[in-house]
């Protein structure tokens, strides 16, 4: 099964990002019957802006995409809201 995750909320001040990425992490560890992809939008380029200070309470977003990264999970990102970011 093909699955791509669409993230399009800020990294923090809501759950839905946080979710998403552990929605993708619980579902990258099937191998074998799961491929997942992720694509980040709008705010959500700011998930993976390098050397984020977290605010507290919250995890670190750009920890868990390079996780993602690790597990081999394909990550791509929306180049004109990169831009406008």
């Amino acid at each position: 099964m093909n699955i791509l995750i669409v993230l399009n909320d800020p990294p923090y001040g809501t759950e839905r990002s946080y979710n998403a990425l552990r929605l993708a992490l619980s579902l990258s560890r099937d191998k074998d019957n799961v491929e997942v992809r992720t694509f980040l939008m709008g705010d959500a380029v700011g998930c993976g802006k390098a050397g984020q200070i977290t605010p507290n309470g919250w995890y670190n977003l750009e920890r868990m995409l390079k996780g993602l990264a690790r597990a081999g999970v394909p990550i791509s990102a929306c180049g004109s809201c990169i831009d406008a970011r």
